[in-house]
């Protein structure tokens, strides 16, 4: 039997408030602490709070813990790569671990095209070199973005993004040429909702609407677009939809960008969501998932698009030798051992969330792909009234019980738990789900 989930003072513990209080007093402001989890250790898929409370994690960090927490291959080579030398600038010099690195991203990135790889430190960093690598690519300044999309918080990837006014507002002014346009969020859209199948509207409005009367897709250098949307809600947009931009993006000579930083490594039972659609973005976003938790992130591109000159970009710290060594780990992990898992249980978390849909009317939709499910809650599934209150004291009172979950976009649970949950894991945290939702029916 599992020894998790278990709650032996209901949290947070005195031990969990005190560094609360601590951390508070000190830390930024900025910081939009979820719930009081004061984490100890971990281990698989369980983590365990300093007063020895142990939760089931469905959150993963936000998408992060991959291989989930204390992964013997992944921490065996943090272990030995700290034991040889901690940092040199791979910008500046070379070592195998970043060689091997970019060559092993290179040859993962979707589609035939060589690819070359840029490493940075995170997701954010990632989309930041994006746009001055598509903008020096292209000689285009105009970008395209969607609303609902999260691209980091720097002032590039903040530009581009569009999931809450919270994270914009005092920061203005941004950068010039962004522009937004929906999302294909078949459940909410704005152009076929009531169609009986999708319509392709919302790509085909780029072309009729904003390269009619607001932009010369000429000055377009690139549309980023996440596959399936995060922070937004976990919206997987509807078949065909990645194919139309392709298409689009090739009518105009338009580089197409796959933001992956959320959806990659595995997270949906293949490599980078965007293969199942079959496309080859021009440059592919990689970055959570990628080390397991140590912070490094990727830019892979077809090298008839990384063709900057030496100098034009760089990094001090991207590509460190332990982060790079804890992203091969990882890779490995998630090749050999865990992608067949992320299919399984994907469909076993899908079919028991659809369940509760059927025993819920407060759940309006259900979407996803492998670990990477969200669960849309409404006042009525006639109107579509968001209700953004059930996740939000869903998420609370799954946390007293044991479970860590998180929301996304207005009124959507998030499901994403490490990609090493087995059927128990799946099983408990859906009965607890069902739990905390007969309990606010």
């Amino acid at each position: 039997m599992k020894d998790y989930p278990r709650i032996v003072v209901a949290p947070p513990g005195p031990k969990a408030r005190e560094i609360v209080t601590r951390q508070d007093r000190w830390a930024s402001t900025s910081y939009p602490k979820e719930y009081p989890l004061v984490i100890a250790r971990g281990e698989r898929a369980m983590v365990e709070d300093v007063d020895g409370n142990r939760y089931l994690d469905f959150m993963a960090g936000i998408a992060v813990a991959s291989t989930g927490y204390g992964h013997p291959t992944v921490v065996r080579a943090i272990q030995e790569a700290a034991g040889r030398f901690l940092h040199i600038c791979g910008s500046d010099f070379y070592f195998e671990g970043f060689a091997a690195l970019c060559e092993r991203l290179a040859k993962l990135a979707p589609g035939p095209s060589k690819k070359r790889v840029f490493l940075a430190n995170s997701g954010t960093e990632a989309v930041e070199g994006a746009i001055k690598l598509v903008r020096h690519a292209t000689g285009r300044p105009a970008l395209i973005a969607f609303l609902g999309a999260f691209h980091g918080r720097t002032y590039g990837g903040l530009s581009l993004t569009a999931s809450k006014a919270v994270q914009r507002a005092g920061f203005a002014p941004f950068l010039p040429e962004v522009h937004h346009v929906p999302y294909g969020y078949r459940y909410r859209c704005d152009y076929c909702r009531g169609e009986p199948a999708c319509t392709m509207r919302c790509v085909t409005v780029l072309e009729d609407e904003l390269f009619a009367k607001k932009v010369d897709p000429q000055s377009v250098a690139a549309i980023f677009v996440e596959p399936i949307q995060g922070e937004g809600g976990y919206v997987v947009p509807p078949p065909g939809y990645l194919k139309a931009l392709r298409e689009l993006c090739d009518r105009h000579g338009i580089l197409l960008v796959c933001d992956e930083v959320q959806s990659g490594i595995g997270r949906t039972g293949k490599m980078f969501a965007c293969e199942y659609e079959g496309i080859e973005p021009d440059v592919v976003l990689a970055a959570k998932g990628l080390g397991s938790g140590m912070p490094i992130g990727a830019i892979m591109a077809k090298e008839s698009v990384m063709r900057w000159r030496p100098g034009a970009h760089g990094s001090t710290f991207g590509g460190n030798p332990v982060c790079c060594a804890a992203a091969l780990a990882t890779l490995d992990v998630v090749e050999r051992e865990l992608l067949p898992n992320v299919v399984k249980l994907g469909e076993r978390l899908l079919a028991g969330t659809r369940r509760l849909q059927e025993k819920y009317a407060a759940i309006g939709d259900v979407r996803g792909r492998g670990l990477m499910i969200g669960v849309e809650f409404v006042k009525d599934r006639a109107t579509r009234e968001p209700a953004p209150e059930i996740p939000h004291e869903l998420v609370a009172r799954a946390f007293r019980k044991g479970l860590l979950l998180l929301g996304a976009g207005k009124s959507t649970l998030r499901l994403a738990p490490p990609l090493v949950v087995d059927e128990d894991d799946v099983d408990t945290a859906l009965r607890i789900i069902d739990e905390c939702l007969d309990e606010l029916d």
